[in-house]
């Protein structure tokens, strides 16, 4: 079992970083690869940035590559998402998620666990 807390949501203006952190219990967190996904209002829930935990390759979704950075931490049992030149059509509720899948890491039906969801608000 994995319990996730998303944390370091904010309001920023257009161009500027933010730094999320999702903060996992349990004693297996390198056992799992994590993803972000975000949910725009009115709109249905998009992959964001995953990390496999094999060889901790990356991934992005096309409207963040370049600008958002996925990193994480086992020994701190956190996942970073990186958030540079934000746009305004980044705003949305964040989430973190973990899955035991090696695999699909784009995939939201993949994940097991997710975290409660952090706003970020980009004004333009």
């Amino acid at each position: 079992q994995v319990q996730l807390v998303e944390s370091g949501g904010g309001l920023v203006q257009a161009g500027g970083s933010l730094r999320l952190f999702c903060a996992a219990s349990g004693r297996t967190f390198s056992s799992y690869a994590m993803g972000w996904f975000r949910q725009a209002p009115g709109k249905e829930r998009e992959f964001v940035s995953g990390i496999r935990l094999s060889d901790e390759n990356t991934y992005y979704a096309d409207s963040v590559n370049g600008r958002f950075t996925i990193s994480r931490d086992n020994a701190k049992n956190t996942v970073f998402l990186q958030m540079n030149s934000l746009k305004p059509e980044d705003t949305g509720v964040y989430y973190c998620a973990a899955t035991t899948l090696p695999y699909g890491v784009r995939r939201m039906r993949n994940y097991d666990y997710w975290g409660q969801g952090t706003q970020v608000t980009v004004s333009s």
